[in-house]
C-alpha cells in the first residue's frame, strides 16, 4: 500500500476520495501525488491513469462555463486561456468599475456569478448580508496563508472564518501625461487645481464614490474615509465645481488617457504601470495629502452555479507561477511571498509596483462604513447628475 506524506498508510477509501477530488479539480496534481505517495510511481502509472495528468478529463465534472466578475484591465488573458485549455471551462469575464455596482448586482440576485473580486473594506458587509460563502480551503491547495502578508490578507477572515483569498494589493493615486501637464502636481489639492486650470477639459475621475469622493476629501485635508456630513458637503462642492472641467467620469480610464483626450486621471497603480510601459510620458503620483491602499480578493457568491469550477479557478490563480505572470502583465503586486520571489528584478524594484514605504504613510485602507453610507451615495449621485 502506498504511503502518505506523514508515512501512515493511506486507505483505499481515502485514496479514492483524493482521486475524486483531483478529478474534479478540487486539489492540485502536486497535492494528490504527495498525499497518495504516487510521485515516484507517476511515470509508470501515467499511461494507465491518464486522469492524473492536467487536461480536459475533468471538464464533465467542472462544467464548461464560469462567470467571473472583476475590474477592468486586471488579468493576463494568457492565464485565463490556459485554465480553459486545461479544464475545458470557458470563462465569461464581466468588468465593473466600483464595489457599489458589484454589491447592487449581488443584492438584486440572479447574477450567475461564480467568482468575483471584492476589495478589502467590502468583505464584512458581504458576510453580514449573507452574499458570499465561507471558503473550503482544502479545495484551494495552492493557497498558503503563511505566505501571505497579514497586512493585506487579514480582511478575508471575518469572525474566525475565511471568506476570500488575496489576489493583489495596490494604491490609488493619479496618473498624468507629463507632455501636457508640466506643473508636476504632487497632491490631490494640486490635482483639482490643475483640473480647473491648465488641464481643464482633460481630467478623468472614477465612477466610484470611494476613490472620487476620497480624493476630494484628501484635497480638503480630511480623511479619505470620512462619513462626516459637513466634510462630505465640502467635498461635494469641490467635485461639482470641478465637473465642468472634466473630460469623463469613468473607472475605465485607460482608453481616454491613451487617446490623448485625457491628460490626468484618478488611477490605480497597475493601470499606471500599463500606461507607462506603452507611453513613457505617463507618470504615476501617490498624492502627498493621502489616498488609498487596498487589497482585492477572490470570493465566491452564495448562489454560485458552478461551484467546482469556481474552486478550480481560484486554486489555479493561487499558483505562485500564475500570480507572478499576472503581476508582470497587469502591474499589481501579489500579497504572496512565493509569487514575489518569482518576480524578475525589473518588477521587484519597480517603484509603482512596490512604492517606497514613506510614500504610503498617508494612505488609508477603505473603511467598511463607506460602502453603505447613504450620505456618500447621495453625494456621488448629485455630482454625477449636476
Amino acid at each position: 500500500m502506498s504511503k502518505s506524506n506523514d508515512n501512515r498508510p493511506i486507505t483505499a477509501k481515502r485514496f479514492m476520495k483524493e482521486l475524486r477530488r483531483y478529478e474534479k479539480g478540487s486539489v492540485s496534481r502536486r497535492h494528490f501525488l504527495g498525499v497518495t505517495g504516487l510521485g515516484t510511481a507517476m511515470a509508470v502509472m501515467g499511461a494507465a491513469m491518464p486522469s492524473l495528468w492536467p487536461g480536459k478529463a475533468q471538464a464533465g465534472d467542472l462544467g464548461d462555463r464560469l462567470i467571473f466578475s472583476t475590474w477592468p484591465n486586471y488579468h493576463d488573458q494568457a492565464n485565463l486561456d490556459e485554465f480553459t485549455a486545461k479544464t475545458g471551462v470557458n470563462i465569461q469575464v464581466n468588468a465593473f468599475g466600483s464595489n457599489e455596482e458589484m454589491l447592487a448586482k449581488l443584492q438584486a440576485g440572479g447574477t450567475g456569478w461564480d467568482v468575483f473580486v471584492p476589495t478589502n473594506y467590502t468583505i464584512s458587509n458581504y458576510v453580514a448580508l449573507d452574499l458570499i460563502q465561507e471558503l473550503d480551503l482544502s479545495r484551494i491547495p495552492y493557497y498558503d496563508a503563511a505566505a501571505n502578508n497579514p497586512k493585506f490578507a487579514g480582511p478575508a477572515t471575518v469572525n474566525g472564518k475565511v471568506y476570500c483569498v488575496p489576489k493583489n494589493w495596490g494604491t490609488t493615486g493619479f496618473v498624468l501625461n507629463s507632455k501636457e501637464i508640466m506643473s508636476s502636481p504632487k497632491s490631490w489639492k494640486d490635482f483639482f487645481d490643475v483640473t480647473m486650470g491648465a488641464g481643464s477639459g482633460h481630467t478623468i475621475v472614477h465612477d466610484y464614490q470611494l476613490t472620487t469622493i476620497g480624493a476630494a476629501l484628501c484635497a480638503l485635508g480630511y480623511s479619505f474615509n470620512s462619513i462626516d456630513p459637513k466634510e462630505l458637503a465640502e467635498a461635494e462642492a469641490l467635485l461639482i465645481k470641478s465637473k465642468p472641467h472634466l473630460f469623463a467620469i469613468t473607472s475605465d480610464y485607460q482608453p481616454g488617457m491613451r487617446s490623448g483626450d485625457g491628460w490626468m486621471s484618478i488611477c490605480w497603480n497597475g493601470d499606471a504601470t500599463q500606461l507607462h510601459n506603452d507611453l513613457p510620458e505617463m507618470e504615476y503620483v501617490i498624492a502627498a495629502d493621502g489616498g488609498e491602499i487596498w487589497t482585492d480578493f477572490y470570493a465566491v457568491p452564495k448562489d454560485a452555479p458552478h461551484l467546482d469550477a469556481a474552486y478550480a479557478f481560484i486554486n489555479f490563480m493561487q499558483d505562485p507561477k500564475v500570480q507572478a505572470r499576472e503581476a508582470a502583465v497587469h502591474g499589481y503586486a501579489p500579497t504572496d511571498s512565493r509569487a514575489i520571489a518569482l518576480q524578475p528584478p525589473s518588477l521587484a524594484s519597480d517603484p509603482i509596483l512596490h512604492p517606497a514605504e514613506n510614500l504610503m504613510n498617508g494612505l488609508e485602507f477603505g473603511a467598511a462604513q463607506t460602502l453603505t453610507d447613504p450620505v456618500r451615495a447621495e453625494v456621488m449621485a448629485r455630482f454625477k447628475s449636476a
